[in-house]
């Protein structure tokens, strides 16, 4: 049902594309805008991930930079019988977390560098898990194309007044039809990409909850995020807020407007999901459990977090809560 329900919203984003076009340029106007759309399109299937990683500053990491991140994602990767993505660290103080790439063989998740500050390893497992779980669902790549065709759609809307108004034989409804190019089209492509990414965001917390094997892992960490989202900015998302739809929990602070139309579903209802997914035993891989350390999180003096491999390792290096910090979390 739900992918039946993106192919008919994306299959309405390109018509609202392509009707822009006409509006602005007749036929051959809607013609230019279908050759453009599938230009952008395939552009992004082979170019997107590159593209986001390197607006974030990510930078690649491995089990010598970072193994107990590292190794948290390879054992969810498991779990979830997924191809090891490549995994990535942004350096940002907002918590959060994003998932990238055209399909499983050819994905990336990341990390913020606030995000591993502040949640446990125990979260942070539900927040990867979750992000596998977009990986697992081909969810990257209909975002990627969704974001791609919005921000079209918007572009268009912008430059309409100046084509449309000198190209009135072309546009069959004169200065109506570039009025509804200009602010009609670009809030219907806006809501086209809440619903896709809403149902999205679901499925991906329930699958989540079943790679990780804990669903209060993945509610205790949305609300923490949430939290930390609501009063940390992060600039490059506001200066970037078609990737909003990427992240766990919207970036943007809620001084934007854009908050009027969130690209997410109410996180409260994300967390009240998982609270009724664990309380009728939700969860389907083994869980991973914390070791026996006074401290959860990531640190230099942290403890290790054992996982299925029962391999351990040290820290994720400046990127984490010192051990003489006190633990938070549920599982402290």
């Amino acid at each position: 049902m739900n992918l039946m329900r993106t192919a008919m919203l994306l299959a309405f984003m390109t018509a609202l594309f392509m009707g822009v076009g006409f509006l602005i340029g007749g036929q051959s106007g809607m013609l230019i805008a279908f050759v453009v759309a599938a230009g952008m399109n395939f552009f992004s299937y082979w170019n997107s991930d590159r593209m986001v990683l390197s607006t974030y500053g990510a930078q690649e990491v491995d089990e010598r930079s970072a193994p107990e991140f590292y190794r948290i994602v390879r054992d969810l990767a498991r779990n979830a019988g997924l191809p090891m993505p490549k995994v990535y660290l942004y350096d940002s103080p907002q918590p959060n977390a994003f998932a990238t790439g055209r399909n499983p063989e050819n994905a990336a998740v990341a990390a913020s560098t606030g995000l591993l500050h502040a949640l446990t390893p125990e979260e942070v497992a539900g927040v990867m898990a979750h992000e596998l779980a977009h990986v697992q669902n081909r969810d990257t790549l209909t975002m990627t194309i969704t974001a791609t065709l919005a921000g079209a759609i918007s572009m268009l809307g912008n430059f309409a007044f100046f084509f449309g108004g000198r190209r009135d034989n072309n546009n069959p409804l004169g200065m109506v039809g570039v009025l509804v190019a200009m602010i009609v089209a670009p809030l219907a492509a806006m809501l086209v990409q809440m619903a896709i990414s809403r149902t999205r965001e679901y499925s991906a917390d329930r699958r989540g909850a079943e790679i990780c094997g804990n669903p209060l892992w993945l509610a205790s960490a949305l609300g923490k995020i949430a939290r930390g989202a609501a009063h940390i900015p992060n600039e490059e998302a506001e200066g970037h807020p078609a990737t909003a739809h990427m992240f766990i929990i919207n970036p943007l602070s809620g001084e934007r407007m854009d908050n009027l139309f969130s690209t997410h579903p109410n996180t409260e209802n994300r967390i009240a999901a998982l609270h009724e997914m664990a309380r009728y035993g939700g969860g389907g891989a083994s869980p991973m459990t914390p070791s026996s350390g006074a401290s959860s999180g990531f640190g230099s003096t942290g403890p290790s977090f054992t996982a299925n491999s029962g391999r351990k390792s040290r820290s994720v290096p400046n990127t984490g809560r010192g051990g003489s910090q006190p633990p938070k979390g549920p599982w402290s």
